[in-house]
């Protein structure tokens, strides 16, 4: 049986980690590389990096960030932001990246999830999807969840499935940021209709709320920022609750 994983998402902006709710009122979190030393040490299992305002300054800043943080830890993490072409992503995995996050570059140009998974391999290139329930359709949102689009969930994880992308990153917007639990409705939704593995993300607040998402979410790992950040919950503490609820931790 494969191992549900636990991901702690650093969201960068200025070379810092910063939490909102909703994707806005944004909080300062802490210097990334001490947090993904911390990270990797207690027992996460991956990390993801978002460069939350990626702009073409800050895209060598992160490069910077990158490098340090490949030198500091042991664990695979996965970079995204203003990432679109293959010259982007060779950069970033030359220093030290396992995966790339695409999300806005992957609408506005669906084949660019081909180039890269035909140039570095699908495990490499993962989808983020941010999407909002509007009139009881989810439909999906670009530029950190400014930009609605005509895109349905369910029909967009399907195209980049068959586009080759490795794994999908979900966050509901509904849910982000206000620790009341996944989406686990859709959640489910989506595991149901692809086979490539899906990330939950947005809306983590108790251990149970991870244990819900791998059992009625069906989500193969469980994304979350404040929870960590701000101490509210242990990553051992939490595998360990996992496991003896049998859900399968890497302790």
């Amino acid at each position: 049986m494969l191992t549900k994983r636990i991901i702690p998402c650093l969201d960068i902006k200025n070379g810092r980690t910063v939490k909102g709710v909703n994707f806005v009122d944004l909080k300062d979190a802490g210097d990334p590389v001490e947090l993904a030393k911390k990270y990797a040490e207690t027992g996460a299992d991956e990390l993801v990096f978002l460069d939350i305002s990626a702009t073409e300054e800050r895209r060598k800043t992160l490069v910077d960030l990158v490098r340090k943080v490949a030198q500091n830890i042991n664990i695979p993490f996965t970079v995204g932001g203003g990432i679109s072409s293959i010259e982007d992503v060779e950069i970033l995995l030359k220093n030290g990246a396992d995966k790339v996050s695409i999300n806005s570059s992957a609408v506005k140009r669906p084949e660019l999830i081909n180039e890269l998974a035909t140039a570095f391999g699908s495990q490499c290139v993962v989808v983020a999807i941010d999407a909002k329930k509007i009139n009881n359709d989810w439909i999906v949102h670009l530029v950190g969840g400014k930009e609605a689009t005509t895109l349905n969930l369910f029909d967009w994880a399907k195209e980049v499935e068959q586009r080759g992308a490795g794994e999908i990153l979900f966050t509901s917007m509904d849910n982000d940021g206000t620790k009341n639990g996944f989406a686990n409705e859709a959640l489910a939704k989506l595991s149901e209709l692809v086979n490539i593995p899906i990330i939950a993300s947005g809306g983590a607040g108790t251990m149970q709320d991870f244990a819900d998402t791998f059992t009625i979410g069906k989500a193969d790992a469980a994304l979350a920022a404040s929870v960590f950040h701000f101490q509210e919950i242990e990553i051992p503490v939490l595998k360990q609750f996992l496991e003896d609820r049998k859900i399968a931790v890497r302790l």
